[in-house]
């Protein structure tokens, strides 16, 4: 069973998303198929087999998060300015650009808000490197570089 490295943040997101699908979500569901039930003939009831559709995912998906949550391990802000780590906020040199990301846990990931996964190919080249620092990665549009200038 392997680790899942999450923030602070990130846990208290996948706890409010448990709740809310096991106390708000599940109910609605459940009251949901009822109703569609209560309309008769269950093999021509759209309503019913949307329901009962939306129900399994949300039930996996209340089953994804509570394995999450038993793997979680909880990476505090070490406030390290060294090193890039988890939670490390840098800033970066590609070509003529400068781009500012946040490392992240995986489940946490979200690169349009400038958060990218310790996991990801940038993430893991990124992991433990200082200030001055090159790393390159591989992408679909060939080899990129990127250069640490800052990290907070």
């Amino acid at each position: 069973m392997a680790d899942i490295i999450i923030t602070n943040e990130g846990l208290k997101k996948l706890k409010e998303e448990l709740d809310y699908l096991k106390n708000v979500k599940r109910k609605e569901l459940i009251e949901r198929i009822q109703r569609a039930k209560e309309l008769g003939d269950l093999s021509e009831n759209a309503d019913y087999a949307d329901a009962k559709e939306e129900q399994g995912f949300v039930e996996g998906r209340i089953q994804e998060l509570e394995n999450l949550l038993v793997k979680a391990v909880v990476v505090e802000n070490n406030n390290n300015k060294q090193t890039v780590n988890i939670h490390s906020k840098i800033k970066l040199k590609t070509n003529n650009n400068v781009v500012e990301y946040t490392i992240t846990g995986f489940n946490e990931a979200d690169p349009a808000a400038g958060k990218i996964s310790n996991e990801s190919p940038l993430g893991k080249e990124l992991m433990g490197k200082k200030i001055g620092d090159e790393v390159e990665i591989t992408t679909p549009k060939g080899k990129v570089k990127y250069k640490i200038l800052e990290i907070s």
